[in-house]
């Protein structure tokens, strides 16, 4: 430092905390005020006609994540960003009407309900179940959601072929910081691509993974087995797929069809 150099003293221990103080201060009003306009939200939505309908918009909630992501945050990690907007939007849902989740956990009961709060927040009602189809059944009333491990042990994604309403629209844990896809969330919700898409697809082929997926491959769809139960496999797709798409009724199988997408890890 050159000489004569005023040294800039650092804030004292009372300044940083008297200015945390006054943050929380700012934070809880702005919380408060936030939590409030739920209640604005489901008289508007009954105006319009849509009273009785589940809020859960998952496309919309991915393009505000990222957007929250994509701007400055200095010291504010990614989870920290996350943890705060998914309490708040499920919260917001949970005043808005209906809004319970259903986990089955198959081997690790304890970190499918881990990753179902971390989606979900601590606001809506949640039970664990002892089967997948209680998890599905949860899924099909009003404000429903299942959250089912994905394990070898159970096929119970291939019974989304079967349910044309239910689709899987997230895949959990959603930050790659927060560890591997284990489990994927079910409700009768829309399903809209948000630029960062994994599709689910449900397939009886009996071949080799790897040579399901060369097949796919060819047809320039990159594949990933995921999980193989009960003579079905299921892949997920790197990109977002209508059901309807060519390249998939070419796919080997006589009984297949996509079940849901859902954005990528939020951190990657």
């Amino acid at each position: 430092m050159a000489e004569g150099t005023p040294q800039t003293q650092p804030p004292s221990l009372d300044e940083v905390r008297a200015r945390i103080d006054a943050i929380d201060a700012d934070l809880l009003r702005l919380v408060v005020e936030r939590a409030a306009l739920a209640k604005d939200v489901a008289a508007a939505k009954a105006a319009a006609g849509d009273n009785g309908k589940f809020g859960l918009r998952p496309g919309r909630e991915t393009a505000l994540l990222k957007k929250l992501l994509a701007g400055p945050r200095n010291g504010a990690r990614p989870g920290l960003i996350v943890r705060i907007w998914r309490e708040l939007i499920g919260d917001s849902l949970a005043t808005q009407g209906p809004f319970h989740i259903a986990v089955w956990g198959g081997r690790d009961p304890g970190r499918a309900v881990d990753v179902a709060r971390l989606r979900f927040g601590a606001a809506p009602a949640l039970r664990q179940v002892a089967r997948p189809e209680d998890a599905i059944a949860e899924a099909r009333q009003l404000g429903g959601v299942a959250v089912c491990a994905l394990t070898p042990d159970s096929a119970w994604w291939g019974r989304l072929l079967a349910e044309p309403k239910l689709r899987v629209f997230a895949a959990l844990p959603c930050l790659a910081a927060w560890g591997p896809l284990s489990a994927l969330a079910v409700a009768e919700v829309e399903v809209e691509p948000t630029g960062a898409d994994n599709t689910f697809w449900v397939t009886d082929a009996p071949q080799a993974a790897k040579a399901i997926e060369e097949a796919l491959s060819r047809d320039g769809v990159a594949a990933t087995l995921m999980v193989e139960a009960g003579g079905l496999k299921l892949f997920l797709l790197a990109g977002y797929y209508q059901a309807s798409d060519p390249r998939l009724a070419r796919a080997p199988g006589k009984l297949s069809g996509v079940i849901g997408a859902a954005p990528g890890p939020l951190d990657v």
